[in-house]
């Protein structure tokens, strides 16, 4: 899964280049957000159908492979590429989501890109950068200890379960005369 999603970030970058779009960015664009930014996030989120810009935003940012939301950020590169149908209402809906994610003053460069292969379905690539390094430190630190705690919580309860069986096994046995336990040995 994660190699599928890298090569979505590298294809929405690529494609956001390179395809001509109704919004078209160059790589300065893309540099401008991406250098001596810190930690970067990526998310990429694909729908079809009624609502389709809207889903596929959503899905871009509440992405499984994200550690943390991109609420954060201070620069968003945002990619929306969908087929000969993509209209501009739904690259304006799909940024709004991204742009009511972030922080107010967050730097959003957006492109939308048409692709002639993508039937009825809309791609929304976001790569966000500028986080607080020491928001995102404390962050991962507490989402290993929850971690740390459900592991130790786990353990607990298997050593429980296990002593509950050893008693068991014991009970069991006393339950057994001693003159037909004597035979059985």
């Amino acid at each position: 899964m994660a190699d599928t999603v890298l090569k979505d970030g590298i294809q929405g970058i690529t494609d956001l280049i390179i395809m001509p779009g109704l919004i078209n960015l160059d790589f300065a664009d893309v540099k401008s957000i991406i250098s001596n930014a810190g930690t970067a996030l990526f998310g990429s989120g694909e729908a079809s159908g009624e609502n389709r810009s809207i889903e596929a935003a959503k899905n871009s940012i509440s992405s499984p492979l994200l550690e943390y939301s991109i609420e954060g950020a201070s620069g968003i590169l945002l990619n929306i590429t969908g087929g000969p149908d993509l209209k501009l209402f739904e690259v304006n809906q799909a940024a709004e989501i991204i742009r009511n994610s972030t922080k107010r003053d967050a730097d959003i460069i957006f492109g939308a890109v048409l692709d002639e292969n993508r039937k009825d379905s809309l791609k929304v690539t976001v790569i966000a950068t500028g986080f607080d390094e020491e928001l995102i430190a404390s962050r991962v630190a507490a989402k290993e200890k929850v971690s740390f705690e459900e592991k130790v919580l786990e353990e607990t309860e298997k050593a429980g379960e296990e002593i509950e069986e050893e008693e068991e096994t014991k009970e069991d046995y006393l339950d057994i005369p001693s003159f037909l336990r004597k035979k059985n040995q």
